[in-house]
């Protein structure tokens, strides 16, 4: 954690050979294109879908699984360092930073340049918001990726290794990819879709506890007010697993996140999470990265913890 935090994935890595999500992608596309084609019948698209993600996750599983295995035969410990830094590959935390950082600081620059920036992390219409549209959003980001791009694959790495954590990653980006509630997708992507539900209940939940405790430790914030909001607002959201991050993030903070949002132009009434402040501006993105910095805080030293305990 501490690694991949400080350094990320090194931008000549990702140029020389892309990235374990971009080859993930990769597959997934290949099986989208052979495995859901338009005259196959609903019952048989979902059938090609369960496939395809059985598929992906054969592909993953093997490798990761026989590298877990030669690893152990390393001597001296230096298998668990070959580990650690292979799984800091599939950690986001030190990207998920910047990208919501960049959309503050290009919210300081103007309202088209916050667009822009936050185009690149949120499906929404960004012509459709305003500056406070543009802060939500970023901050909503912030708060789900928290859990799906470093509690879900951390917490799978903890029970299962690199196969767990690399695992963890294929069915999360068969979701963002196929996942879709669309005519293509609908069935292709079930399987995908209700298997990454089932794969982050616990962590999503542990992460809006996570959010909940770093308030403690950020300026201003509540921990109770962010306790009750996630309790009362986290089953409002069409998500099963995304309103507990982002309704603790909300009360924690005193925001009033979600609401209506566009999506290729049609306008989706969406519930409120949280009852305070709407009207956002970058430094509440800022004082938003300020709990996730602590979260992050949090989640080492829970794992330098159970290491320490595992060690003994």
């Amino acid at each position: 954690m501490l690694l991949e935090r400080l350094l990320g994935y090194p931008k000549p890595l990702f140029a020389a050979i892309g990235h374990p999500v971009t080859w993930m992608g990769k597959l997934i596309d290949q099986l989208d294109r052979r495995l859901n084609r338009r005259e196959l019948s609903g019952p048989r698209r979902r059938q090609n879908g369960v496939l395809a993600l059985s598929l992906l996750m054969l592909a993953v599983l093997v490798p990761t699984g026989a590298i877990s295995l030669a690893l152990r035969e390393l001597p001296m410990g230096l298998g668990w360092v070959v580990e650690a830094i292979l799984a800091t590959t599939l950690l986001a935390q030190k990207e998920l930073g910047r990208a919501v950082r960049s959309v503050a600081d290009a919210l300081d620059f103007s309202l088209e340049h916050g667009r822009q920036a936050v185009r690149g992390i949120v499906g929404r219409d960004p012509e459709t918001l305003d500056e406070a549209g543009i802060a939500r959003a970023a901050i909503e980001s912030l708060a789900e990726n928290a859990s799906d791009g470093v509690i879900a694959p951390l917490f799978w790495l903890l029970l299962l290794g690199l196969p767990g954590i690399a695992l963890y990653k294929a069915v999360n980006t068969a979701d963002s990819m196929i996942g879709h509630k669309t005519e293509k997708y609908l069935d292709f992507g079930w399987a995908s879709a209700r298997f990454d539900d089932l794969v982050n209940w616990v962590p999503a939940r542990v992460c809006g506890m996570l959010f909940c405790a770093a308030a403690l430790f950020t300026n201003g914030a509540s921990a109770a007010a962010g306790w009750r909001t996630m309790l009362l607002d986290a089953g409002k959201h069409d998500s099963p697993n995304a309103g507990w991050p982002e309704a603790a993030t909300a009360g924690a903070l005193g925001f009033a996140l979600g609401g209506p949002r566009s999506y290729d132009g049609e306008v989706h009434e969406l519930p409120t999470l949280g009852s305070g402040r709407a009207d956002l501006a970058a430094a509440d993105i800022r004082k938003a990265l300020e709990l996730y910095a602590n979260l992050l805080n949090l989640a080492l030293g829970i794992s330098v913890a159970l290491a320490v305990l595992a060690w003994g």
